[in-house]
């Protein structure tokens, strides 16, 4: 009968106590994966501690898919840092280096300047219109670790939704006919 006639037969005789055991099951991995996050936010005092670098404006230091961990402390950010920042009007972040650091004299806040450092210029053209430095709530984290090469598996789930389609299918068939 061949390995997809097995499938749809394992398919059709699923009980539905099994179907319930696996529904719970999916929930309870997705639950945990939410804990997990949450978790990390709260340690990191970031909104997102780990994200994937996009593009190449940061080599030859990161590269893209280089997956990067956060962390934002009450430190004042310092020039020479790396940084993940938020641009109003765009929702994918930014990671670039603070080059600038300026302190405002009347209210002791630091604004900062970024650029990528395979740019040519300072990030200023990214900013929202009339914008010329990020404050602090511009600001998700510092990068503090890196995992090389690992964020591709997003980057080419992003790009090539297909393949994320093959994938989750995959795993699911999988999952039902484990359970024989």
């Amino acid at each position: 009968m061949g390995w997809i006639g097995e499938t749809i037969d394992s398919i059709k005789s699923i009980q539905i106590r099994q179907l319930i055991s696996q529904a719970v099951s999916l929930g309870m991995i997705v639950t945990s994966a939410l804990i997990i996050w949450k978790a990390l936010m709260c340690f990191t005092g970031s909104e997102s501690p780990v994200v994937v670098v996009l593009s190449g404006s940061m080599e030859p230091g990161f590269k893209r898919g280089d997956i990067l961990f956060l962390h934002m402390s009450k430190d004042p950010i310092r020039a020479g840092e790396i940084v993940v920042f938020n641009v109003d009007g765009r929702e994918i972040p930014i990671v670039h280096r603070v080059i600038k650091v300026h302190e405002r004299q009347e209210t002791g806040e630091v604004d900062v300047l970024t650029k990528g450092d395979n740019n040519f210029g300072d990030d200023r053209l990214l900013y929202a219109e009339g914008q010329l430095w990020l404050q602090r709530h511009h600001i998700m984290g510092r990068a503090v670790g890196f995992l090389p090469y690992v964020g591709w598996v997003t980057i080419i789930m992003t790009e090539k939704p297909i393949i994320k389609y093959v994938l989750v299918g995959a795993l699911g068939l999988l999952v039902i006919t484990s359970k024989d």
